[in-house]
This record gives structure tokens, C-alpha cells and sequence, in this order.
């Protein structure tokens, strides 16, 4: 359950009050003591995730976030944390106590129902409640918000508050296909998967590895090759492939190798219609050409590493871009967490596949993009694009 792909879980945010119990319920709903409990306000420090397994739902991440109202410098940089939280959760529980509802809560009411995340109150301390939770109570049942009160200190079953936190669940949570919706029956599929200094030792890339997985789970034979068995592969293979997908950066190698009417696309690509917005990003891809020289393009990754010399997003599409359009441009580099709000000063955004994030935060920095008017793609169609294969690798996902 640990090693499920982060992107792949149901995100839950708790949050609330100093005091209020948030990481009293979070050890609740788990049965363990995963979160430090004391009555010393700012007890939490930066937001706490814990995977969890709550079936029926599967792998969930729990993330215990400090005090909305801790009142310091740190206390501020910690909600700022929290918020950061709260943008990518898939749903939110709210947790008070016997002060009921105040300023702190109504704004988070309001931030959850602004990003459309489902949410829960949570009344802790019951047994203290006094006319404040009552109103609470009311105030919350006015505005369609379920409400549960509780005791998480003295509660013995959890049973109920994770049955709450299922029923909050949204309804479709069905993985989209990645490839096997475009694929005939049993048609077999070859995957290249360059492994070079870039590659992570001894493993595959995530993307690579779900695809493979569908794959398994659909019954399509499946051959993994690195650029240079492609050709025996082919032969191997007797007959046509249903699907060539490749890494990006092998994608003029492999296009030149495969006959024009096979179906050919990348994992990049795979993954901007799995966890993006596909008709969005490949407009993204198509205003690349009209980039005047030295034009702000903000280039981010959700995974954080060191910089390697050929890296892709701060070496190779750079390089690639400049050369395809013979202009100077002016690149912003952002990782993991890290996301301008401020996107309005960019030509263009260039994100990587989102393997790392799930389908919420994806889609929510390309909201922030499009309400800022700023293009914005991915690395794959932006590869794709600078060598000239960007409508035969989108060819198969717009077909469908």
C-alpha cells in the first residue's frame, strides 16, 4: 500500500484550530499513534501525510496540517504549507471543538467549496459541546455541509468517521484508461524505454511501469526495448504492433524505425490526457512557434532531483526549443510543490507528465493557466512539436 504512486491516492486534508484535535482524529481514523499529540498550540509543524489504507476506497494519503490560527511567524509559513495542501487534496475534513464555527472555518467553507473539494465538519470534544456546536451544527446543515460530532480521545470505533470520510469520496473514482481504449483487442504493444544516465537505477519511470501494468490488465502482449532492439523487436513481433509508445527524447529514432501507419505516441503524452487536460495542452503545444525571442517560459517538474548535465527539463528542452525556433528564450525552472500563482507573466508553461501529482493539482495548474490566458503544454508534445512528430504522436488520443 506504501509503494502505490502518490499520484494514484485519494489526498485528504485535515485541518482546523490549534487545539481543536486534527491530529487526535487523524490517529482515529488510522488506529494508530501516527501523529504527535500534546495541548501545546503549534504542536503540528508542516503537513504530516500518512498513507492509509481505507477500503473501499483503496491507498488514501491523510495530511495533518498545522493550526489555521497559530499565531506567529512560523504559524503563517506553516499555513502557507497547508494551503498548498488544501489545493491538491481531493477532499478536506474540517475539524472544531466546542467554540463551534468562526472566521478561521468559514474561510476554509469557502476556499474548499471555491476549488469544488468535497468536505466534512468534524464536532470534536463532544462531550464539551454547549450551545457554540449546536449552532455550528445548524449553520452547517443551512449551507449542505454534513456535520458528525465526536469524541476522537475517548471513541473506541472508528467505524463511523470512516464511513463519513467513504461517503465523501467522489463518486467517479475510476482510473482512466491510459492506452487501452485506443488499442484493438488483443493487439500487441512495444514500449521503448531508453535506459541511460537519466534512467533511475534499477527501476522504470512511473509512467512506463503503469502503462505496462494496463497492459498486463487488458491481456495486450507487451515487449519493452531499449531504441537499439527496436528493430528485432519489430521483426520478433510477426506482425504489426497495435501501439509503438517511446520515451520522448526517443522519439525521432524510433518515428524513423516504425512504418508511418503504426500508431506511435510517448508515455508524456500517455500521461497529458491521463492526469491533464489533453485538447489544452496540444493548443499549448501549437502556439510554441510563435514565441518572440527571449519570451518568459516557465518549465516545471513535480518530482524534485539534482540537475544532471543533459537534463531534460533545465538542459535538454531548452536547448531543443532555442534551436527549433533560432531565438534566445527566457526560462523559469520550478520543482516539486512549487508553483507560481503569479502565472500571468509567462509566455508559456511547459509541465512535466504529472506522474507525481494527482489528477487535482494537475488540472488545477492548468486552470490557473488558462485563467491566465498563458499557454501551457507538457514535455513530451513540446518535444514532439520541436521535431516535427507532434500530429503523428497525439494521432492515436485524437482519433479517439
Amino acid at each position: 500500500m506504501s509503494k502505490t504512486f502518490r499520484g494514484n491516492r485519494l489526498h485528504i486534508a485535515i485541518l482546523g484550530r490549534c487545539n481543536t484535535g486534527k491530529s487526535t482524529v487523524l490517529n482515529h481514523i488510522t488506529g494508530q499513534q501516527a501523529a504527535i499529540v500534546s495541548a501545546q498550540p503549534g504542536t503540528t509543524g508542516d503537513p504530516l501525510p500518512l498513507a492509509f489504507e481505507l477500503l473501499p476506497l483503496g491507498p488514501v494519503t491523510f495530511y495533518d496540517t498545522a493550526g489555521l490560527d497559530e499565531d506567529s511567524d512560523l504559524g503563517i509559513l506553516r499555513r502557507e504549507r497547508g494551503r498548498k495542501i488544501l489545493a491538491r487534496a481531493d477532499m478536506a475534513l474540517i475539524v472544531t471543538d466546542e467554540r463551534g464555527i468562526g472566521p478561521w472555518e468559514e474561510d476554509s467553507v469557502t476556499a474548499l467549496r471555491t476549488l469544488e473539494t468535497p468536505l466534512l465538519v468534524l464536532g470534536n470534544k463532544r462531550d464539551r459541546h454547549g450551545e457554540a456546536a449546536q449552532r455550528a451544527m445548524a449553520w452547517c446543515g443551512e449551507r449542505g455541509i454534513p456535520y458528525l460530532p465526536l469524541a476522537a480521545d475517548r471513541d473506541e470505533d472508528p467505524a463511523i468517521l470512516r464511513e463519513a470520510i467513504i461517503g465523501l469520496a467522489p463518486e467517479k473514482n475510476v482510473r482512466e484508461p491510459l492506452v487501452a481504449d485506443v488499442l484493438p483487442d488483443s493487439a500487441p504493444v512495444i514500449c521503448v524505454t531508453p535506459i541511460d544516465a537519466s534512467a533511475p537505477a534499477g527501476r522504470l519511470i512511473v509512467p512506463q511501469v503503469q502503462v505496462l501494468r494496463e497492459l498486463v490488465d487488458t491481456r495486450h502482449p507487451a515487449l519493452v526495448v531499449q531504441p537499439s532492439e527496436l528493430g528485432r523487436a519489430l521483426a520478433l513481433l510477426g506482425e504489426e504492433p497495435g501501439l509503438v509508445i517511446t520515451d520522448s527524447q526517443a522519439v525521432r529514432e524510433v518515428a524513423g524505425m516504425v512504418s508511418p501507419h503504426v500508431p506511435l505516441t510517448t508515455f508524456s503524452i500517455v500521461f497529458a490526457r491521463y492526469k491533464g487536460d489533453f485538447s489544452l495542452l496540444l493548443n499549448g503545444a501549437s502556439c510554441i512557434g510563435s514565441l518572440p525571442a527571449h519570451a518568459p517560459v516557465l518549465v516545471a517538474e513535480a518530482c524534485a532531483h539534482h540537475e544532471q548535465d543533459d537534463d531534460i527539463a533545465r538542459v535538454k528542452i531548452p536547448a531543443l526549443l532555442q534551436q527549433y525556433l533560432g531565438r534566445p528564450l527566457n526560462f523559469t525552472f520550478v520543482t516539486g510543490e512549487d508553483f507560481p500563482e503569479d502565472i500571468g507573466r509567462y509566455s508559456l508553461t511547459i509541465h512535466c507528465g504529472g506522474c507525481m501529482l494527482n489528477p487535482r493539482e494537475m488540472r488545477r495548474r492548468l486552470k490557473l493557466c488558462a485563467a491566465a490566458n498563458v499557454p501551457a503544454t507538457n514535455f513530451g508534445m513540446t518535444i514532439s512539436a520541436a521535431q516535427g512528430l507532434l500530429e503523428r504522436v497525439t494521432a492515436p488520443f485524437r482519433k479517439a
